[in-house]
């Protein structure tokens, strides 16, 4: 009892976590043309935070085997924090990327503890998907909800929503560090200052990596990447496409995010828990990803405000389903010892996934306002075919014999 109890307020901390974290997203484009930057930075800045985001995620993995998921989130949260601070003072497009990198460090950090904190104790398999599926969901749905507050924070005053966010997050990371059991396994012996170092080498740990790599796993990786690009390219230029286009302000932007949030919500609740626990997740995965995928061909084609709208938001609800079932077919492969590594690993080839995502999408919206969306389309066919590919590996062979 008292350890479902944890587990329920952690889920709690994890709802205003992740409002906290979008709330400066909608007012971004407007706090960038007020700075008179170029178009491009929308994206580049989203690809420094994300380069890394990759680069540290293992290493936050690897540190979660040495010290509690309570302690990296208390870190990981001030450190994105102090980034946001460094991204409100900004001035220059030297400022903004120096900002975004602290922050993907961190952010990072935040994502990978949350995800290994779920596994080091659930307590049985089921509740494990529950608990990754609850994850996804409020990731997702609390994301919206967050950009909805900001951008009507950002419609007064664009700086409020850096103050609520930069407090916010503060206070997550104490609220983390009370309510959070001490989840770490007991190191054998005193860890000396230089293998300590050693061992939590970013570099090291994407080699350590190779420890639980097996085919059918390097290909789920390259369907996360694919997923990630896809919607990271759509994320960043549906918002942008909104104002430039559409000069919509951060609080209509804010309110079709909040709309997204309540689908994504129900599909989470209703469609994503049944794939879950009545389909075979790998089988429907593939289905899920081709209806991404010729969703956003659709939404290329479409011209009126309406039309357009609409199928944006059932596209992010679908998007939005699949991370929970990347996320099981995932965690479904980890061995002894295998998950906070192995988590680490899948947050970082997300994040690079969103590093192409998100430089495609700065680099393409230059040539034109409806190329990012084409990208997002091929990412999620290929994602789809790599996929099938997956299923059948998996199904032919061992999915543990190593490279």
């Amino acid at each position: 009892m008292r350890r479902l109890r944890s587990i329920s307020l952690f889920f709690v901390v994890n709802i205003l976590f992740s409002l906290a974290a979008n709330f400066v997203h909608p007012v971004t484009p407007t706090f960038f043309k007020e700075l008179g930057f170029a178009d491009y930075l929308f994206g580049y800045a989203l690809a420094a935070m994300m380069t890394f985001n990759f680069l540290l995620s293992p290493f936050w993995g690897k540190l979660n085997g040495i010290i509690s998921c309570r302690i990296s989130l208390l870190i990981s949260c001030w450190g994105y924090a102090a980034g946001q601070v460094v991204f409100a003072l900004a001035t220059t497009e030297a400022h903004i990327l120096l900002a975004r990198s602290i922050a993907g460090v961190f952010a990072g950090g935040c994502f990978v503890a949350s995800l290994n904190y779920i596994l080091n104790t659930a307590p049985d398999e089921g509740s494990r998907g529950v608990r990754l599926a609850a994850f996804a969901t409020i990731q997702s749905v609390g994301g919206a909800f967050g950009y909805f507050i900001g951008g009507l924070l950002g419609a007064v005053v664009v700086k409020y929503a850096f103050v609520a966010q930069i407090s916010t997050l503060v206070v997550c990371g104490l609220l983390f560090l009370v309510v959070c059991e001490n989840d770490v396994k007991e190191v054998s012996g005193k860890l000396q200052t230089s293998q300590l170092i050693k061992e939590i080498n970013p570099f090291k740990a994407f080699t350590d990596s190779r420890k639980f790599m097996s085919l059918s796993l390097a290909l789920v990786f390259a369907v996360c990447t694919l997923h990630s690009l896809g919607q990271v390219a759509f994320d960043q230029s549906f918002n942008y496409y909104l104002k430039d286009q559409f000069n919509f302000s951060s609080a209509y932007n804010g309110a079709l995010k909040a709309a997204m949030g309540i689908i994504t919500l129900i599909a989470n609740s209703t469609v994503c828990v049944y794939l879950l626990h009545r389909t075979d997740v790998r089988r429907s995965n593939i289905l899920l990803l081709g209806v991404c995928s010729f969703t956003m061909l659709i939404i290329i084609f479409l011209e009126a405000i309406t039309p357009f709208l609409i199928i944006n938001v059932l596209f992010y609800a679908f998007a939005a389903i699949g991370i929970p079932l990347l996320q099981y077919i995932v965690a479904d492969h980890q061995g002894p010892g295998d998950s906070n590594l192995m988590m680490g690993f899948y947050n970082a080839m997300r994040s690079f996934g969103g590093i192409i995502g998100a430089t495609a999408s700065g680099a393409l919206y230059m040539l034109s306002p409806k190329y990012p969306f084409v990208c997002s389309a091929i990412a999620f066919l290929l994602a789809m075919i790599l996929a099938v590919a997956y299923y059948r590996v998996y199904s032919l062979h061992d999915v543990h014999d190593k490279l």
